[in-house]
């Protein structure tokens, strides 16, 4: 018996029978031969964790654009965070791990340089409409690994795809993520308006200070314990009502006060307005594509479909640039005097 066996044999004795487990996987587009050390999800967190398009994540806004200090949450950081989170409550209900961890992993791989508002302007630009949860899995399916993609597992990839508000995965380990997601954002997003000096503690409703804590700490550890509390032997994720209240409240207020503060978000129409030039651009000078994009397109991919791709993969800094190359002049230079 393979290590890998040994491995999925321990899933099936000791993880909750609502777990979903390894060797029970929907499997892959493409088969495989399997590893003889990781069961399927492991496979699949490393695929993630090694792929550019996770490395490029430390380098995208999460809500502060091109934030000076050292300690903003970056996207990558986020969805670090958002992993923890999701496995602490994994590990609690006895669930799968890997496959936690391999959806939280890969659930924002899509998204844009400076965050939504890149996202807002590709789905406003290209008559395809573009959305991050979806680029994700188009990502980990085509694009990494110049054309192979990562080949993930379906229940990876159905969680990534169903990790936004109004989707619901199909495992449990799907729908922590999806909660964990938000638990995520809006506590450390809060956590750097108050290191932004845009909000402090007090803002937040007495109301929801009451339910959920006085701090970030403390409304962190309640959420998390009241998800375990409930979910505990059940054959869904479920917060209590009160909770669940409570974190609507807490993203509304997230919402009116910091996602659409005029002084938070004031730099984000200068990047709506630069990456909207930079799509017009790629739509007017096709060669100036990569290569792998320019063989998409003349492989009968759509072009705004494939500008889509090349410009949500860049970094903020990295979108910056071609900007510049592309619309500010350089100085001029001679030799001499």
């Amino acid at each position: 018996m393979t290590i890998r066996e040994q491995i999925e044999a321990m899933e099936k004795e000791t993880l909750s029978p609502y777990a979903a487990l390894s060797a029970n996987s929907r499997g892959r587009d493409r088969v495989e031969d399997e590893c003889d050390i990781r069961p399927v999800f492991q496979r699949d967190r490393d695929r993630i964790l090694h792929s550019k398009s996770f490395r490029r994540l430390k380098n995208k806004t999460q809500v502060f654009l091109t934030p000076k200090g050292d300690h903003y949450r970056t996207r990558l950081s986020h969805t670090l965070e958002v992993s923890q989170n999701a496995r602490t409550i994994a590990k609690a209900l006895r669930l799968n791990e890997d496959l936690v961890e391999a959806i939280a992993l890969g659930h924002d791989l899509g998204h844009t340089p400076f965050g939504h508002a890149g996202e807002r302007l590709l789905n406003n630009v290209y008559e395809g409409g573009f959305k991050h949860n979806e680029q994700s899995v188009r990502i980990v399916e085509k694009l990494e690994k110049d054309g192979e993609g990562l080949n993930l597992t379906w229940e990876v990839r159905d969680g990534i795809l169903n990790h936004q508000t109004g989707r619901m995965p199909n495992t449990l380990e799907g729908k922590i993520v999806r909660l964990s997601d938000k638990i995520a954002y809006v506590n450390s997003d809060f956590d750097d308006a108050i290191r932004a000096q845009i909000l402090c503690e007090d803002d937040i409703p007495l109301e929801i200070r009451k339910t959920l804590g006085f701090d970030t700490r403390s409304r962190l550890d309640c959420l998390i314990h009241d998800i375990i509390t409930h979910s505990m032997g059940q054959s869904d994720i479920i917060m209590s009502d009160e909770c669940t209240g409570a974190l609507k409240e807490l993203r509304n207020f997230m919402f009116n006060n910091l996602y659409l503060n005029p002084i938070a978000k004031r730099e984000e129409v200068k990047a709506e307005i630069m990456l909207g030039q930079l799509y017009s651009y790629y739509m007017e000078h096709i060669e100036l594509l990569p290569e792998k994009f320019i063989e998409m397109y003349e492989q009968g991919e759509d072009l705004g479909r494939v500008i889509c791709d090349f410009i949500s993969g860049m970094t903020d800094q990295y979108a910056i640039t071609k900007f510049s190359e592309f619309y500010l002049p350089e100085a001029w230079q001679v030799d001499g005097y």
